[in-house]
């Protein structure tokens, strides 16, 4: 009776033996077809992907061969406790599991050389222990047998494996290109509609284009605010305000009016756009409601009000005013239900306020101390409660703004010897640790949740102002919200998109597209210009090429305009011939001599109160100078200009006896002039006329501070500009060949 069972088992076990080599055999026939068919149609990418499989299944035979020697010690444990481990079982054991090695090797080759090893090393080992066990029938259970089963279930495990392995490789599903999914371009924080399916007679069943489906663009942590930014450009002399949604490459004009806009100012809750503008002949705030599409004036002053600033709850606005010949920081509702109020009096000016979140406090910038400036005033007592957070005597700080959690404040500043500014951040609570350094760049605002900051930074060649954004409290590299005009300014970012019909419409066109000036030109051979005559100036040779006196024309008009003073009717210099001689000290290759150049009055610096302030700007490591002229009083009544907030240089200290001025080449003013100014360098920049830098050795030679030289260079060298005028031969002395 167990005789008989023992052969049955026997017989069973080599027919799964079998049967698995047969079925070895033939999946590998299958794959090796499959193989060769798509190594034909895709390139072998399928063949290396069973090349693949075949190795993950080397390394899980290696791991069944080890579970089976583990099994193997298990079982010679268990026949060693009963007394029955005898050398057949081991020899038996070893022949099964050499038979299953080269199985599994012939498999990676050829299944089916391997498959008939297989079968016959196990017929053979069936049959001897068939022999023996004809001789040696004993009651206890045949150690073979257990090998026996042990080997079947291992290669109907090893069967399944294969097989599923082959199907997964040869799945059509897998082989099918995916669909693409294309990010659509982000539009006023929506998703662009995709295009629809095409409908011509090719597209049937079965050869659809697949359908894409748009999904919103990611966006760097330092964008994930969303909303938009607001900020204040100047073109062919006029200021308005301009806009970009975050993750939107095209910036929009919001304000064009005729008259200048600046200075924007988002609400806490970003539908309301506070600002100044001159629309009605003075400086007033205006306030711009993106829901109702509506413009709002709050104040109407015949004085100067700018840089507005939102209360947390929406009600107030505080600002610069210029009253009684002072600059001061005043709040007013939006709704003009009462009258101003003031925040600071001292005589120094105060300026760019911003409203702390909790609605409490006021930062602003301030001369009080003898430079500029960051304080924070206490609303509940203006006049006891004043903190200086940056106290930095070497160092002119200004565009503070809060952080939303109102613990910090960023602003801007330039470092000595830096070519721009820098954006630092200032922890409210901890004044005696030094500011930190955030990026190059001016005019910082936060974000709308305060995860990081927005700031303008102009191209070293002067054609752009990019707008980046940089994450806080972590490392993070910039990431450009935008390319701009150049001259960008005073950034503003809202939580909320700009409207979308605004957007659709691609903004507000320029309020006047006429250019501010024509450039008229007469030529003699294509190649040389005539001098042109300067009509209403006086200067020893009132002459200008022909290829700039237009835009000099229009120049001194504008500066009549806006100054109510005929400012260029009187220069020092103009055209200089060939023949007069530099002065000590002046190179010879002059401006002058190109008919490109002009230069104000240098004793416009004298008088009480003279007509022409000086600004000193270092940027790098050369000295520039703004020019600000002082308007005519008696003629107008806030209309014209505004008041100055940046100290002038006083050359004139250098002849008074301070030794201090003397080696340094002047000082900065006791105090910031009363009065109203035009920025005269920004406005001749706007007629292509640009200031120039001092030369190296301004300090000791006055010659050379050159804060009254101005050129319309049209980006030619100055060789070039020559030979617009003259022959080589004439410029012989000069070297200047074509």
């Amino acid at each position: 009776m167990l005789l008989r069972f023992y052969r049955l088992t026997d017989k069973v076990g080599i027919i799964i033996l079998k049967l698995g080599a047969g079925s070895a055999e033939w999946l590998l026939d299958g794959t090796t077809a499959i193989t060769s068919i798509t190594s034909r149609s895709t390139g072998g990418i399928l063949g290396g992907l069973l090349a693949l499989i075949l190795a993950v299944l080397g390394a899980i035979w290696s791991l069944l061969k080890a579970i089976a020697n583990l099994l193997m010690r298990l079982l010679q444990g268990i026949a060693s406790l009963f007394g029955i481990v005898g050398k057949g079982v081991r020899r038996l054991f070893g022949i099964v599991a050499k038979g299953i090695r080269r199985l599994f090797g012939t498999v990676a080759t050829n299944t089916q050389q391997a498959g008939s090893a297989v079968v016959s090393a196990s017929s053979n080992a069936m049959a001897r222990r068939a022999a023996r066990d004809e001789i040696d029938v004993t009651l206890t259970e045949d150690p073979l047998r257990v090998q026996n089963r042990r080997l079947s279930f291992l290669v109907l495990i090893l069967g399944v494996a294969v097989l599923g392995a082959i199907i997964w490789a040869t799945d059509p599903g897998r082989t099918q290109q995916p669909v693409p999914v294309v990010a659509a371009p982000v539009q006023n924080n929506t998703v662009a509609d995709a295009a629809p399916l095409p409908t011509d007679a090719s597209d049937t069943i079965g050869n659809v284009a697949p359908t894409v489906i748009p999904t919103a663009t990611p966006l760097p942590r330092a964008l994930s605010a969303r909303g938009a930014v607001a900020y204040t450009l100047r073109q062919n002399g006029q200021t308005d305000l301009w806009a970009v949604d975050i993750g939107a490459s095209d910036p929009i004009r919001i304000t064009n009016n005729i008259a200048d806009e600046r200075d924007p100012e988002w609400s806490a809750d970003g539908t309301r756009l506070a600002y100044a503008a001159r629309i009605d002949g003075n400086w007033d705030l205006y306030v711009y409601d993106m829901l109702q599409d509506a413009t709002g004036r709050v104040t109407v002053d015949i004085s100067f009000q700018a840089n507005p600033t939102w209360s947390p709850d929406g009600i107030f606005l505080a600002y610069e005013n210029y009253q009684n010949e002072n600059l001061d920081i005043f709040a007013v509702p939006i709704d003009a239900s009462q009258p101003p109020t003031p925040i600071t009096e001292h005589p120094a000016p105060d300026f760019s306020p911003a409203w702390s979140p909790d609605g409490r406090r006021i930062a602003f910038v301030s001369w009080r101390d003898g430079n500029q400036e960051i304080y924070v005033v206490s609303l509940a007592d203006p006049t006891a409660s004043l903190t200086n957070i940056t106290n930095t005597p070497n160092l002119n700080e200004g565009h503070p703004v809060w952080s939303p959690d109102g613990r910090s404040i960023a602003f801007s500043a330039r470092e000595p010897g830096a070519l721009t500014e820098t954006v630092f951040v200032q922890a409210i609570e901890e004044l005696s640790t030094p500011p930190r350094v955030v990026a190059i760049g001016r005019t910082p605002t936060w974000s709308p949740d305060g995860s990081a900051l927005a700031y303008a930074v102009d191209s070293l060649d002067g054609r752009r102002t990019d707008l980046f954004s940089v994450s806080i409290g972590e490392s993070s590299v910039p990431i450009l919200i935008a390319s701009v005009a150049a001259g960008a300014t005073t950034p503003a970012w809202t939580s909320q998109p700009l409207p979308a019909p605004l957007v659709n419409a691609g903004g507000l066109p320029s309020a006047s597209g006429e250019p501010l000036y024509i450039e008229q030109t007469d030529t003699f051979d294509g190649t040389t210009f005539r001098l042109q005559s300067l009509a209403g100036v006086q200067t020893d040779e009132a002459l200008l090429s022909d290829a700039v006196d237009d835009s000099f024309d229009a120049l001194k008009d504008a500066t009549f305009d806006t100054a109510g003073v005929d400012f260029l009717g009187v220069l020092d210099d103009a055209f200089w011939g060939l023949e007069r001689p530099a002065a000590f000290g002046e190179p010879g290759r002059n401006w002058h001599r190109t008919g490109r150049a002009f230069a104000i009055p240098r004793n416009s610096l004298r008088g009480f109160p003279p007509p022409v302030e000086i600004v000193r700007e270092n940027i790098g490591n050369q000295v520039y100078w703004r020019v600000y002229v002082r308007v005519e009083e008696n003629t107008q009544r806030g209309q014209l200009g505004e008041p100055l907030r940046e100290m002038p240089w006083d050359f004139l200290a250098t002849t008074q006896g301070d030794v201090d001025a003397f080696n340094e080449g002047g000082r900065l003013r006791r105090e910031v002039p009363t009065g109203y100014y035009i920025d005269f360098t920004q406005l001749a920049a706007d007629y292509d006329w640009n200031r120039v830098p001092a030369g190296s050795d301004w300090v000791a030679n006055a010659l050379t501070r050159n804060f009254w030289l101005f050129i319309n260079e049209d980006n030619l060298a100055w060789c070039d500009a020559m030979l617009q005028l003259y022959t080589e031969g004439e410029l012989v002395n000069y070297e200047c060949t074509s």
